[in-house]
């Protein structure tokens, strides 16, 4: 009885089992404050196990990416690319702007713990080269996000030419990686029960103002996205009406990608899309897995917005220069977010590493990402997924 009632939870809808969590969180902090401040201890940790993860599993999924990519022959990749790398950017890009018309103020336990804001432009670049060249193991023991990324990249390089058998147990000990961090996720809801509860037992019902803010300015930047900006990349490709395949990828990629939150798992459903869109097969066969990949525009919005809210609340002041260094950040971390449902989130402690923010204030705000992650994660996917379908159809039906 008990190996079933396991099974079922371990197997059921997460999204739902966060929305208990959430609901159980709020109501023990109307009821028994006093109980609902010692449910925080769960929440910490589910941010420490976050913490203890994220690392391990940046490294070995870039490095196992890169080792075993296929390299394409087809023409028609590059320009494809091309626009997955422009809209990840221009995601970036919008969500800085719309962070800085709406500025938000998370529910953050700063108390005793300082942040070290860069002076300019100059000191982010120059600790950015610093992070770039720390040793490994360092790296991982410090949580430096950045110089995690280039010795995962390195190591892929250069094991890309190595025997198959070693790349295969890369790609095995990712996959093995992967698995863990699926668990530490199906233990969101237990966690984030006790962030809701201990937050609101702390801060009142004013914590979930910051929350509801925050999603609205996630949820619009990506409505924006797949509204606006994304047809305007096609019109300037195609010089057409971008429109009928923007909504047709909504309606039968993004509704799809909405409910099961995996760009991966949402791979057949673009397949088939793209064939009954009578594209070309040896274009879209190789353009949608990869988009699956590196196509992360809803990403990128999430490491964004999360990143300047974390600012906003320390006090932070983003200038110009910084914003955009972190927009080009944030779109090439979003290119290496894992396929588990809330991977983006792992990333955002690289781009707060920017600002001198430390490991602790950056994995709470992580805890917040999943906290909303119930419309969040939905939407990134949702936006992600029928993203890779429109640039397909946008360069397969010119050539054709």
């Amino acid at each position: 009885m008990a190996d079933s009632l396991i099974n079922r939870i371990m197997s059921g809808s997460l999204v739902l089992q966060i929305a208990i969590g959430i609901v159980a969180g709020v109501a023990l902090s109307l009821t028994s404050p006093d109980t609902a401040g010692s449910a925080m201890l769960l929440g910490n940790l589910f941010v420490q196990a976050l913490k203890a993860v994220a690392p391990v599993l940046v490294l070995v999924l870039v490095a196992s990416a890169i080792a075993n990519r296929r390299v394409s022959h087809t023409s028609q990749m590059r320009p494809i690319v091309a626009m997955y790398l422009v809209g990840t950017i221009a995601a970036a890009l919008l969500a800085v702007v719309m962070s800085t018309f709406f500025p938000t103020t998370l529910a953050l336990q700063t108390a005793g713990i300082e942040a070290s804001p860069p002076q300019g432009i100059m000191e982010v670049l120059g600790g950015l080269l610093f992070k770039l060249v720390d040793n490994p193991v360092n790296a991982i023991l410090s949580g430096n996000f950045i110089g995690i990324l280039v010795w995962g990249v390195l190591l892929g390089i250069f094991l890309h030419h190595a025997a198959e058998t070693t790349r295969q147990m890369l790609a095995d000990i990712a996959d093995a990686v992967t698995h863990i961090v699926r668990i530490v996720i199906r233990l969101a809801p237990i966690g984030i029960f006790g962030l809701v509860a201990g937050n609101l037992a702390e801060s009142g019902l004013s914590a979930l103002g910051g929350y509801a803010r925050i999603l609205s300015v996630l949820l619009s930047c990506m409505l924006i996205m797949a509204l606006v900006i994304n047809p305007l990349i096609v019109w300037f490709r195609t010089r057409t009406n971008p429109y009928p395949i923007v909504l047709t990828a909504l309606r039968e990629s993004g509704v799809t990608a909405f409910f099961t939150r995996s760009s991966a798992a949402n791979i057949p459903v673009n397949l088939a899309l793209c064939e009954r869109l009578d594209l070309e097969k040896d274009t879209y066969s190789v353009s949608i897995p990869l988009g699956a990949t590196i196509n992360m525009g809803g990403a990128a919005i999430t490491i964004t917005v999360l990143t300047l809210a974390a600012t906003h609340t320390l006090g932070i002041v983003v200038d110009l220069p910084t914003a955009l260094l972190l927009s080009v950040i944030a779109a090439l971390s979003a290119c290496g977010a894992s396929g588990v449902a809330g991977g983006s989130l792992l990333l955002i402690p690289l781009s707060c590493g920017l600002f001198g923010i430390s490991n602790d204030i950056a994995m709470q705000v992580v805890a917040v990402g999943f906290v909303i992650s119930v419309l969040q994660d939905s939407a990134e996917t949702a936006l992600n997924s029928s993203t890779d379908v429109v640039f397909t159809a946008a360069v397969a039906r010119k050539a054709a």
